[in-house]
């Protein structure tokens, strides 16, 4: 490595690899099938929460630029407004 990384770019707890690093680095297929058993994330558990379901809507421009001017969690808020909706016209 020529260049110097940037200071404020550095992270102490997670250090570029060096070539010595590259070098000693083993491929996951070839650790001892007890410690790649070890490494693996254990699967995830039952949802905890309903699901939601996935779908296509199509909303004017002004409501999705509303609530994405808001910032993250735009489609959330907007499941939120069409949930109190439900609420206060419980015939639909």
């Amino acid at each position: 490595m020529s260049k110097k990384p940037h200071p404020e770019m550095t992270d102490a707890d997670n250090p570029a690899w060096t070539e010595a690093m590259f070098k000693q680095a083993v491929r996951m297929d070839d650790l001892p099938d007890s410690l790649r058993d070890k490494l693996r994330r254990p699967p995830r558990g039952p949802q905890k929460a309903p699901r939601k379901v996935s779908t296509t809507i199509r909303l004017s421009p002004e409501v999705v630029a509303a609530f994405r001017a808001a910032g993250d969690g735009w489609q959330t808020r907007i499941d939120q407004a069409l949930k109190e909706w439900l609420k206060m016209h419980p015939q639909v």
